[in-house]
């Protein structure tokens, strides 16, 4: 849940800042159709760069964590004690989600039993829902909801409307909505639901005028139309927008085309978060500490025709890995868990905590220079060293170029109490 969590932020912080150069740079541009790609493509885009790894990823850890439990109670230090903020979060998220969605479910009925009377009708080729009562025109799907006074009296509202449908402003609307939905808690989500719609009512606009309509007249009609809010989160409506960007607009000189090119300026801007955001996995190998060095074992030394220490190869750049007992690396933690004793020293002091061991799978497939490499207390270090160096089952040895060759295996070890 925690790695679900870091996903929903990190991809919340590429849509405000995507949303924040919308509204500081292309917002002011007449350019309506392709200001609509860019706001609906960036959105997926930003959803889908949090699941992309742009740096090199290489992990020390060669098998899945052995987690080690202790039959004790963990102090009041630990980790176990500790507030859990994630299910905490978790829990607030998940009923953000069901708010916003219920909130879409309401509105959808109400439009519903508001229309449910209405008569259902086919108008120049447009399905058209025809109101007895007079209300604000709007759009939802390929569907025209208009009151019959309106349908009668004002055909250019009626025109206007069809811009909705032609341009499939409602398939915006459902993904922008799944948007809302995913991503609730981020301000700028709901002000670019707000900046969509003005974008749809720019374009109708647009098309209402190059249809031959005259701006002052279709001007004045917007104002003496100027009444109610539109209250159908998935309707493009006649009164949506504002209505003074909406007349400042069809005023506004249509944006220069070179104008287009200071989009490309986002690009940078987000390949410079996406590495800020996914910093490198790379991690040096540690040097054992002086406390651990102790207790390194070497019971089972790799003969001098095998040179394990010049020869070694990773575990993760062999090209055939080894196996045990016909399984995975994850075979032999299941056999160290089995043969482990959580000290009762550590179990009284409360110790957990995360290690490594390291160890190198010889030609022969027996197992040597076992050692430390990150240690968590001694009377744990020593207990994994006597387990991992106990084993007298030989591996598969792995392979590279065809011949086996001595592989380092590192595999963390998660101490926990119950």
């Amino acid at each position: 849940m925690t790695a679900f969590l870091l996903y929903i932020a990190r991809s919340g912080l590429y849509l405000g800042i995507f949303y924040a150069f919308y509204l500081l740079v292309m917002r002011r541009t007449t350019f309506f159709r392709l200001n609509r790609i860019a706001l609906l493509a960036g959105s997926v885009i930003c959803a889908v760069l949090p699941l992309l790894r742009v740096r090199p990823t290489h992990l020390l850890a060669e098998a899945g964590p052995l987690s080690i439990i202790g039959a004790g109670e963990a102090t009041a230090g630990s980790s176990s004690g500790a507030f859990p903020w994630a299910w905490l979060l978790s829990a607030l998220y998940i009923a953000g989600i069901v708010l916003v969605a219920g909130i879409t479910v309401i509105s959808a009925v109400r439009l519903h039993r508001k229309t449910a009377g209405s008569e259902r009708t086919l108008t120049n080729g447009y399905k058209t829902v025809v109101m007895e009562e007079d209300i604000p025109s709007f759009t939802c799907g390929k569907t025209i909801y208009i009151s019959r006074k309106d349908l009668k009296d004002n055909p250019v509202i009626f025109a206007h409307e069809t811009m909705h449908v032609i341009n499939r402003h409602y398939l915006d609307l459902f993904l922008f909505r799944a948007v809302q939905i995913v991503w609730w808690w981020n301000p700028l989500v709901w002000i670019m639901r707000t900046e969509l719609g003005l974008l749809h009512e720019y374009e109708a606009d647009e098309g209402v005028i190059n249809k031959g309509i005259d701006a002052t007249q279709y001007q004045l009609l917007l104002v003496r139309k100027a009444v109610g809010e539109q209250r159908f989160t998935l309707a493009s409506g006649f009164q949506h927008a504002q209505l003074k960007n909406r007349i400042n607009m069809m005023f506004k000189s249509s944006s220069k085309g070179w104008m287009r090119l200071s989009y490309l300026a986002l690009i940078p801007l987000l390949a410079i978060m996406v590495y800020a955001c996914n910093p490198s996995k790379k991690q040096q190998e540690p040097q054992p500490a002086a406390a651990t060095e102790s207790v390194s074992s070497d019971t089972k030394a790799a003969s001098p025709s095998e040179d394990v220490t010049n020869a070694a190869i990773s575990f993760a750049d062999v090209e055939v890995k080894p196996s045990f007992k016909d399984g995975d690396a994850n075979e032999f933690a299941r056999w160290v868990m089995s043969g482990f004793t959580y000290p009762q020293a550590a179990i009284d002091a409360g110790i957990q905590g995360r290690g490594l061991v390291q160890f190198t799978i010889n030609t022969d497939g027996s197992m040597g220079d076992v050692k430390i490499i990150k240690s968590v207390s001694p009377e744990l270090d020593a207990e994994v060293l006597r387990v991992v160096s106990s084993c007298t089952e030989k591996w598969t040895p792995g392979m590279q170029n065809g011949k086996p060759v001595p592989v380092t295996f590192t595999m963390p070890v998660v101490f926990q109490l119950k």
